[in-house]
């Protein structure tokens, strides 16, 4: 896949930032994952919900970033957890145990009220 240049909008929802994800997760996605897990660190937000609902490329450096995200929130004490995922995404994050890590949620009305993941 070509590099591309990409963005993640952080916005916030009911004392959660919202980071919405680019449509592709690589090597070119590095500082904008970054970039935007600082904002939302800097906002004092203590979870992270990572919308995957635009991803539609998600490679296994893309993979590799969303753990250094993780690494870097267990260090903050943050929590993140993720919605949007296809079901391809999703098998993948329970077969890496990414999904250990993170709860799931189908949206991100279900994550913004917490409760029980997918």
């Amino acid at each position: 896949m070509a590099m591309t240049e990409s963005t993640a909008p952080v916005r916030y929802r009911d004392g959660t930032a919202v980071v919405d994800l680019p449509a592709q997760i690589d090597a070119s996605a590095e500082r904008t994952l970054n970039e935007a897990y600082a904002t939302a660190a800097g906002h004092g937000s203590k979870t992270v919900l990572l919308n995957f609902g635009r991803v539609e490329f998600l490679s296994s450096t893309g993979i590799a970033l969303v753990v250094g995200i993780l690494a870097r929130a267990r260090k903050d004490g943050r929590t993140i957890t993720a919605s949007g995922l296809s079901d391809h995404y999703r098998e993948i994050f329970e077969i890496t145990r990414l999904a250990d890590f993170m709860k799931i949620y189908a949206d991100e009305s279900a994550a913004l009220k917490g409760g029980e993941a997918t």
